[in-house]
């Protein structure tokens, strides 16, 4: 939503502090939801076992969550939303125990009772979040409790979502502004005496979908887990608005064929998702129920031109390269300076990755994540592409990308540049692929153009279930898949070398591999890599 003015945050501060009015909060509040809400999402039984002994498990980061936890506020940012969430709901009831009901209950009237002293609990698309958990959950957790516990539930439900309300449109620059209007909706459907909830929702709703859904149906992130997680928000504020027979905004259904569509071009064989930008694999399950619900299923496109990806497929082979600048300032908050790199799967196996992320944990290990070291692309003089800073980018980013593609008999080129060490060391990444027709037969080359030659190392991360090893003479590395397959990696122009990296794009950190090349001053500023398959 828009950007913050002066005029909007005095009114934005005076609906909030009339949304506080004790005149206001006495209004009538229901016994329990007119209209049921339900949450579409499945749960994770294992999580919800963690949650029993008082840990919550986000990503590969872990927060301490019991009753008496709630004045915590130190810890990531994004760890500490999760909490105040209340979405790992889902979990404890995929466990389904009486101990997990009763832990959920005695977690939400400890969060009540408390004063929060960390803002992020009233951040909009923490309290978007919340509401639609607290109501798609209902009938698990507070349904059969006493009517003390439901009736501060129902109080805190419509006064948080005056609240919410009031806050709209949300100013934070990250696009979460769907998840405080889906959590708005919600609450208008299963309050229906605050009618004015639903038109607020909706006068706000369209300008969001023009914001966050580009032309060709990507998300403006760039990112395939927020691209994924935008999906889930728009899929539950359709059903919502179905179930209370309320007319959806024209924008909605296009919006979500369109990011479902797109959403295909970015999984591989394994049906998770590419690893770009604050992405993890996620579950195929997932991917495939969110995709489900969206719609009719389409071929996934070969490119992403809005987006900035490219796919090339071929046989049973895979790869999905980043082919765009940066997300703008203000939306790049977990942007990766991944310019260029690409991941690579055969069938089911992923062979060529990205590290992965780690949002949820310290900026040490979050940002390391968002290095260009950390991808699957070329890095001049161990600089980063575009400069990762806590915030976002820094001034000196990749701003052009330029991309061309061909294809004849099955077989696909794909050339692209991009200037992020011009300002820095007058070079330009240039990097050529080449997919032959079968998939078994991939070339590359990268080159840096410069006037002044430049130390350079080209990374190529290996997915944690390859095996591989450097062949004696230190000409070709072998890789071998889950599968049985076997494939090599051959590269001159550069020493190759055989070095130590670290996954975090699924549910828990792995030690692997990884294939560099290394080039200094000395070297030529041009090396030609192959992958073929053997035998």
């Amino acid at each position: 939503m828009s950007g913050k003015s002066p005029r909007g945050g005095w009114l934005r501060g005076a609906r909030l502090s009339l949304a506080k009015l004790p005149s206001l909060r006495l209004a009538r509040v229901p016994d329990a939801p007119t209209l049921p809400v339900r949450d579409l999402w499945p749960g994770d039984p294992t999580l919800g076992a963690r949650l029993l002994k008082g840990e919550l498990t986000v990503g590969n980061s872990v927060r301490t969550l019991q009753p008496g936890s709630w004045g915590d506020t130190r810890g990531p940012v994004a760890l500490r939303a999760a909490a105040h969430t209340f979405t790992w709901l889902r979990d404890l009831r995929a466990l389904g125990t009486d101990a997990a009901r009763q832990r959920a209950r005695t977690l939400v009237s400890e969060w009540i009772a408390t004063a929060h002293a960390d803002s992020i609990a009233s951040r909009p698309d923490v309290a978007g979040a919340r509401i639609a958990a607290w109501l798609g959950h209902y009938d698990f957790f507070a349904a059969s409790a006493d009517d003390a516990f439901r009736q501060k539930l129902m109080g805190r439900l419509v006064a948080d979502a005056r609240a919410l309300s009031a806050a709209l449109p949300a100013e934070e620059g990250q696009a979460r502004a769907l998840t405080a209007l889906k959590g708005l909706v919600a609450a208008a459907v299963a309050l229906p005496d605050q009618g004015s909830f639903l038109a607020r929702a909706l006068r706000f709703l369209p300008a969001e979908l023009s914001r966050q859904v580009l032309p060709d149906g990507s998300h403006v992130e760039r990112s395939p887990a927020n691209h994924l997680a935008a999906l889930q928000d728009l899929t539950e504020v359709r059903s919502l608005l179905q179930a209370a027979q309320a007319p959806p905004p024209p924008a909605l259904g296009p919006s979500i064929e369109k990011l479902a569509t797109s959403l295909r071009m970015l999984r591989h064989g394994d049906g998770g998702l590419a690893l770009f930008n604050g992405t993890k694999e996620e579950t195929s399950s997932l991917v495939d129920l969110v995709l489900t619900q969206a719609g009719r299923p389409v071929r996934a496109p070969s490119q992403l031109v809005d987006g900035g990806f490219h796919r090339l497929q071929a046989g049973r082979s895979v790869l999905v390269m980043d082919t765009g600048a940066p997300p703008p300032a203000g939306l790049d908050a977990f942007a990766h300076a991944g310019t260029l790199s690409f991941e690579f799967s055969v069938g089911r196996d992923r062979m060529i990755v990205n590290c992965g992320a780690a949002p949820e944990a310290m900026s040490e290990w979050r940002d390391a994540l968002r290095a260009t070291a950390a991808h699957s692309t070329l890095v001049v003089a161990d600089t980063s592409s575009s400069e990762v800073k806590s915030e976002g980018f820094g001034a000196r980013r990749v701003e052009k990308v330029e991309v061309q593609r061909q294809e004849a008999n099955g077989a696909h080129w794909l050339e692209a540049s991009h200037d992020g060490w011009l300002r820095s060391a007058g070079a330009l990444h240039r990097r050529r692929l080449y997919m032959a027709e079968s998939g078994e037969d991939m070339r590359g080359e990268d080159a840096v153009e410069a006037e002044t030659p430049q130390h350079f190392a080209i990374r190529f991360h290996l997915h944690p279930s390859v095996q591989a090893s450097l062949q004696s003479d230190g000409e070709a590395v072998l890789l071998r898949l889950p599968s049985g397959q076997s494939w090599r990696f051959r590269a001159e122009g550069a020493a190759m070398a055989l070095e130590e990296s670290i996954y975090m794009g699924g549910t828990e950190p792995k030690r692997t591999d990884q294939i560099v090349l290394n080039g200094d001053e000395t070297s030529a500023q041009q090396v030609k890599w192959a992958i073929t398959k053997v035998g």
